[in-house]
């Protein structure tokens, strides 16, 4: 059952970053193996929204529920259905003296045992890859703002 979790400080206050991780159909700018980003449904405090990802040749769907809490700019989402067995978790903004701290937590399961061994630690080392990618897009966003 992979986790990963990366964290990079940005140089901007949490209040201008939360917005950006909100805009969810805006992904696939950060994140080079995410096709699409689609809002199924929007409500108060939640969203459903479906994903398609391209996995070194192989495409992944899911869709999440994703819960925003606005109040202390925290984001949580967790698979409702899709292709892997658990895919979870969350965005943690965290003030520090010189900006923010963004946390990307990543929990996921592929869900067939016989190749999960083979298979979990590309697709971890995927996500590693593709959350600090997105994480360094949003830093650049932010700290090369005019």
């Amino acid at each position: 059952m992979p986790y990963v979790e990366v964290t990079l400080p940005v140089n901007a206050d949490r209040s201008q970053i939360y917005p950006i991780l909100k805009d969810m159909e805006k992904y696939p700018e950060f994140m080079a193996d995410l096709v699409s980003v689609e809002v199924i449904e929007r409500k108060d405090n939640t969203t459903i929204t479906k994903w398609v990802s391209n996995v070194d040749g192989r495409i992944i769907k899911w869709t999440e529920l994703d819960n925003f809490d606005d109040t202390n700019m925290h984001i949580s989402y967790k698979q409702t259905e899709g292709d892997l067995k658990r895919f979870q978790g969350e965005w943690i903004l965290t003030p520090i003296a010189s900006g923010t701290e963004i946390k990307l937590t990543v929990d996921f399961e592929f869900g067939i045992p016989m190749i999960a061994g083979l298979l979990n630690p590309i697709l971890k080392r995927k996500v590693r890859d593709n959350s600090m990618n997105m994480l360094t897009a949003i830093k650049e966003r932010m700290e090369n703002r005019a």
